[in-house]
């Protein structure tokens, strides 16, 4: 592992952690450091209210516009309703409009918060309320050629694994055969992979998947029915598994944030992780669209450094004038994802973690508002 001594002070030094995969031919390299380069889309020095957060969340980049300037209408979000999907609804909505074509966006969920649901029409997406594990429902959505599939269970698995078995892989089938022809970029997420060394350069898409606990397996069940319906009905698939989407009202960094500024101890075993600003990851799911291959095609979603707790807790703490408390110490192996792959296609997602953390700092400070959803991210057994 590689430390990059391009900040400030200490504590700013201390956060721009890469590996060196990262600086290899072909990755996606950054010079020196975990530079910002959030400055060409107009991004701002704080940010305040919600209303401002859901602008920036939902800013398409100029490469996304040329994206779905080549998207036939309309385009189907499946699994709008949860943390990402409503601001990713209308992302698309907006590069829609920005890119000069009507295109529709009809977003997809049992939308039992009826609040998202109007937000999100206020925005001008439709919206289509299905039970996604009733078949019948899901043969009555709306046709398309390019679907976006969000849809998975997590949380609550230790309780009732069944149910998370059910969503993770008798949905997926569903939705592969109704669309079959289509092409779907498909969230799946970093927990398939295991643990793996510090200095290991993060998982690839190629390494075997042996994960911890139900969750974790049930995932790579979806993985499997998407893979399957891929060569059977000739789905295009670009499979992209995430690590850490993070926003100001939810995700690791404001996980960290929360424990810093409450005086809490911030855990450390599991030290080190992958996150990436959920504007940047909406932005490349739907640019993804033009990676979706049959067989299926597979990506790591994440920024391209490796991040240490401690660091970016002392860098929470730096803007809030806090000093963090800790407890434990750092494990030699962590969740980590290698990045280069969809990065050399896509380019290395712009917001940094100094932005993130700054935003976050400041939000937290003036009691943004909270999902009260927290990652567990420091979970070491896959048990949630």
């Amino acid at each position: 592992m590689r430390i990059l001594l391009a900040g400030i002070d200490c504590v700013w030094r201390r956060v721009r952690v890469s590996l060196n995969q990262m600086q290899s031919e072909g990755s996606c390299r950054q010079s020196g450091a975990t530079r910002d380069d959030t400055s060409g889309c107009g991004s701002p020095d704080l940010i305040t209210t919600e209303e401002q957060l859901d602008e920036v969340l939902t800013r398409p980049c100029a490469l996304l516009t040329k994206t779905v300037r080549r998207i036939e209408s309309p385009l189907v979000i499946v699994g709008a309703g949860g943390k990402m999907g409503p601001t990713l609804a209308v992302l698309a909505k907006r590069a829609a409009d920005a890119s000069g074509r009507r295109i529709d966006v009809v977003a997809v969920s049992r939308f039992g918060n009826e609040q998202i649901r109007r937000w999100i029409e206020q925005h001008g997406v439709k919206t289509v309320a299905c039970d996604l594990l009733d078949p019948h429902s899901v043969a009555k959505l709306p046709d398309t050629g390019n679907l976006v599939y969000l849809v998975g269970l997590k949380f609550g698995t230790r309780a009732n694994p069944s149910a998370t078995w059910a969503v993770n892989t008798l949905v997926p089938a569903a939705v592969c055969e109704k669309y079959a022809g289509s092409r779907i970029v498909a969230l799946s997420t970093g927990n398939v992979y295991p643990l793996v060394p510090i200095d290991s350069g993060g998982s690839v898409e190629t390494d075997p998947l042996t994960p911890l606990g139900e969750y974790s397996n049930a995932a790579v069940g979806r993985e499997r029915i998407f893979e399957y319906c891929a060569e059977r009905y000739g789905v295009r698939v670009a499979l992209l598994r995430l690590f850490y989407a993070t926003e100001l009202r939810y995700g690791v960094v404001r996980d960290i944030a929360d424990w810093v500024y409450k005086g809490e101890s911030v855990p450390l075993a599991n030290g080190w992780f992958n996150c990436i600003w959920q504007g940047d990851a909406n932005n490349m799911i739907l640019r993804a669209m033009e990676l979706t291959t049959a067989p299926l095609s597979v990506w790591n979603l994440c920024r391209p450094e490796v991040f240490s707790v401690r660091a970016v807790a002392e860098l929470v703490g730096h803007q809030l004038g806090v000093t963090p408390r800790f407890s434990g110490r750092e494990s030699g192996t962590a969740l980590l994802g290698n990045a280069r792959k969809l990065c050399a296609e896509l380019g290395p997602p712009p917001t940094g973690i100094e932005t993130i953390a700054r935003w976050t700092a400041h939000w937290v400070s003036i009691g943004g508002r909270t999902l009260s959803k927290p990652t567990h991210f420091d979970v070491r057994d896959g048990q949630y």
